[in-house]
């Protein structure tokens, strides 16, 4: 994929562009731009999901999709393995990465802890789309307690 900095450029002006459309939004503006960064991510997890797969019959489980999330898809975009996987075997998992790429520059002061959501909702989007290409339709959320590691929960939806 592109230089891990210029992929970081682009997220960065991405989410400043959403929030200089109103500098003060309110819930509802915070949510709306939450749910296009999350949307613009849902399309490149798609059109990822349909160009790094080689061998897609070999998912033949949950567990195998999530960790060829934590691999293959991780390290295509981020250039690093997720640090780690956990479920509790009835359709949650937990990935965790404990020196997030697109969290690492605001991790200097706690006042930056409340702007971090705002930088894992495209990320969401992109998990999410890629489990939809691989047919798994799933809900994608993410958390952060000290910057900058984040977990990302997954919980898959079954039909």
């Amino acid at each position: 994929m592109a230089d891990p900095a210029l992929f970081e450029f682009l997220h960065t002006e991405m989410v400043a562009e959403l929030w200089a459309q109103d500098p003060d939004p309110g819930p509802g503006g915070q949510k709306t731009s939450l749910l296009v960064l999350e949307g613009m991510g849902f399309r490149v997890g798609q059109a990822l999901g349909e160009r790094l797969p080689r061998e897609t019959l070999a998912f033949r489980e949950e567990l195998d999709v999530l960790k060829f999330l934590c691999k293959d898809l991780w390290v295509a975009v981020f250039h690093k393995q997720m640090d780690s996987l956990r479920t509790n075997h009835q359709g949650t998992y937990v990935l965790q990465d404990n020196s997030f790429p697109l969290l690492v520059r605001m991790a200097s002061g706690l006042q930056y802890l409340e702007e971090a959501p705002k930088f894992l909702a495209f990320t969401c989007g992109l998990l999410r789309g890629t489990l939809s290409t691989l047919g798994v339709k799933s809900l994608v959320t993410a958390s952060v307690a000290a910057l900058p590691a984040c977990k990302f929960q997954v919980v898959i939806q079954k039909p």
